[in-house]
């Protein structure tokens, strides 16, 4: 069974351009019906808030949605290894790479998330929720955009908000032109997936969201080059892209009429 990495660029749990449609294709990349994913919120803090939008936006289109917070688990214990391997999908949300890499680091993260990997759980994560999973990726952790580790399972780097970003996306080219390693460039709304290490597809959801393979070049100057995308834009339901203040109204109709209670 291949390993699965469903790797975004900028992903949120709102109905803006691109992000219904993604949420759509991790689902339809799951295979399975009313499939149980879980979202990582670590790198973030585990806000309230991304964990309601995250359980409005998976669990209306009838998967089974839940969240472990690691920042309480003193309150509320869970069997990390066994919540990990009873899931389809588990999800990693962004924030700061590197609160996401120590906070993993202290309770085993990375070493279960391998094992669920293994036995067929598809991973996605999105900004620092992807970078993790390369040697190193561009983060604002500590202000202005910098190199930083990741965990390594992917070999090279990642720069994730690609266009949105400016100036990550300069000191990455930055940092390729003076030797690290290569990587990928990737806008928000896109996504790579990676089975067993290699990409076997590119998808963009939002029109003229791109992915770029990004190398060191001759004379100090890093070679961007574009990746072939497949557009899953034409996906989005016939009503478009909603408004924030849309999705708000929606997310609180969600809240007060869900049933689905705090798990995990």
């Amino acid at each position: 069974m291949a390993s699965r990495l469903l790797l975004m660029g900028g992903h949120e749990f709102d109905r803006l351009d691109g992000n219904e449609v993604l949420c759509d294709f991790i689902l339809e990349t799951a295979g399975t019906a009313s499939p149980r994913i879980c979202l990582l919120p670590t790198a973030s803090g585990d806000p309230d808030d991304q964990i309601a939008r995250f359980r409005r936006a998976f669990g209306s289109r009838g998967a089974e949605a839940t969240d472990i917070s690691l920042f309480r688990l003193g309150d509320s214990p869970v069997d990390l290894e066994a919540c990990f391997l009873a899931q389809d999908v588990i999800y990693v949300g962004g924030g700061s790479l590197l609160n996401l890499v120590a906070v993993w680091g202290a309770h085993g993260v990375f070493e279960l998330l391998c094992e669920a990997l293994e036995a067929g759980v598809l991973i996605c994560g999105q900004s620092a929720g992807a970078m993790c999973w390369f040697e190193w990726g561009i983060t604002t952790s500590s202000g202005a955009p910098a190199m930083a580790d990741g965990l390594g399972l992917l070999p090279g780097s990642l720069c994730v908000h690609y266009h949105r970003d400016p100036e990550r996306r300069e000191a990455y080219l930055a940092e390729l032109a003076t030797g690290a390693p290569a990587g990928y460039g990737a806008d928000d709304q896109t996504a790579l997936l990676f089975e067993d290490g290699e990409v076997t597809r590119v998808v963009s959801a939002r029109t003229g969201a791109g992915v770029w393979r990004v190398t060191g070049g001759q004379g100090g100057i890093a070679t961007e080059t574009p990746m072939k995308v497949e557009d899953i834009s034409h996906l989005a339901g016939d009503d478009g892209p909603a408004s924030s203040i849309d999705d708000f109204r929606e997310l609180n109709r969600w809240r007060f009429g869900s049933s689905i209670g705090r798990g995990h």
